[in-house]
């Protein structure tokens, strides 16, 4: 039962947000809102406030915001023309399409600034968990516990500040002051190169001297401002990492079975956050949000990317493209997206499954 309300938490807050971005800037730009659904298909429930009908309709697997004249083949009376999505500057047809997308990243910096700023900054610090047998280090004499203070002059003072450090050497001899108990001991040691896995299972060289993290972590208080930039330097990661892995399954550097889930996946790792703690699971809601802005872009027809490249291409040739083109690039995307669809399900399947079984 906890996995299903899990998912249905995220995944309602999610659309919510999205369709919440997409309606209030319509607003904004003085388009007519006719319907606002949580949901496709039936609808369920719903009623009527002011000109708008809210809704929530039986299948939760999306949303949609029904703006007046968003169809070319859509008469609308001259006297509400003003206020039909069409009939706006293309500018402002694009803000309405990228209020979506910009309103899930807006949601994970949110999350992100706000856990930061009740409990703090976690990081993990300078502490030598352990030492490998035959290292440099060992050669060197730090010992597990010593307190990394600095590097060739450079203040450290978490575990992740090590790693650049290092691999910038290109193996120069380094200066390390570490503190052992009260004593504060000089060392020096000489990195040594070597070729791990990055996080895409890639091949990478880089340089080590032999030390393991001792693998705690804090959280560190820091002042309103300093948790919010981290909130945007959290989602701006967490993008580049999901716009890298996107990349790596289109270069087939990762498998996209093992890269692409969908939502039995997403209820998975839902039900999973939602045992360990209600903030692991307001954590993970910001990272599928992050996700779910960065699909919302991609350029495929009927997606909100394919709608701003169609808006891209008019602004370009200063007209609209023909009703025909459009109806054609639509279900060439209704297409793409089911096949994506099914693709998806079945590695969801497939993860459920039995070893045997497959």
């Amino acid at each position: 039962m906890i996995y299903i309300l899990a998912f249905l938490w995220v995944l309602g807050i999610l659309i919510f947000i999205h369709e919440f971005g997409h309606f209030l800037v319509a607003k904004l730009a003085g388009v007519k809102v006719l319907k606002f659904s949580l949901g496709f298909g039936p609808r369920l429930i719903g009623t009527k406030i002011g000109e708008t009908e809210y809704q929530i309709s039986a299948f939760p697997l999306g949303g949609y915001v029904k703006p007046l004249g968003d169809n070319p083949r859509e008469k609308v009376p001259k006297k509400e023309q003003a206020r039909a999505f069409l009939h706006q500057p293309v500018r402002k047809r694009m803000a309405i399409i990228l209020a979506g997308p910009l309103a899930n990243f807006l949601l994970a910096i949110f999350i992100f600034s706000l856990l930061y700023s009740v409990m703090g900054i976690p990081q993990s610090p300078p502490v030598v968990g352990q030492v490998v047998d035959g290292s440099i280090a060992q050669k060197a004499g730090m010992q597990a516990g010593d307190v990394i203070l600095q590097v060739d002059g450079v203040k450290i003072t978490q575990w992740a500040d090590l790693p650049s450090v290092i691999t910038k050497s290109e193996g120069r001899n380094l200066r390390l002051t570490v503190r052992r108990g009260k004593k504060v001991i000089p060392l020096r040691v000489t990195p040594q190169a070597a070729t791990v896995k990055n996080i895409f299972g890639e091949e990478v060289k880089t340089y080590q001297i032999g030390i393991i993290s001792s693998g705690e972590f804090i959280l560190k208080r820091e002042p309103v401002y300093r948790a919010i930039g981290m909130g945007f330097y959290q989602t701006w990661l967490i993008t580049k990492l999901t716009v890298l892995s996107i990349v790596k399954v289109i270069q087939r550097a990762i498998p996209a079975k093992q890269a692409l889930g969908g939502p039995i996946l997403i209820a998975q790792m839902a039900g999973k956050q939602a045992q360990e703690g209600i903030l692991s699971l307001i954590f993970f809601t910001a990272v599928i949000s992050i996700n779910l802005g960065i699909i919302n872009l991609f350029p495929i027809p009927i997606l909100d990317g394919g709608h701003l490249l169609f808006l891209t291409l008019e602004s370009i040739i200063g007209r609209p493209l023909s009703v025909k083109k459009l109806e054609l690039a639509q279900q060439i995307g209704l297409i793409i997206i089911i096949l994506l669809m099914a693709f998806i399900f079945y590695n969801d399947i497939m993860r459920i499954l039995p070893q045997g079984a497959k």
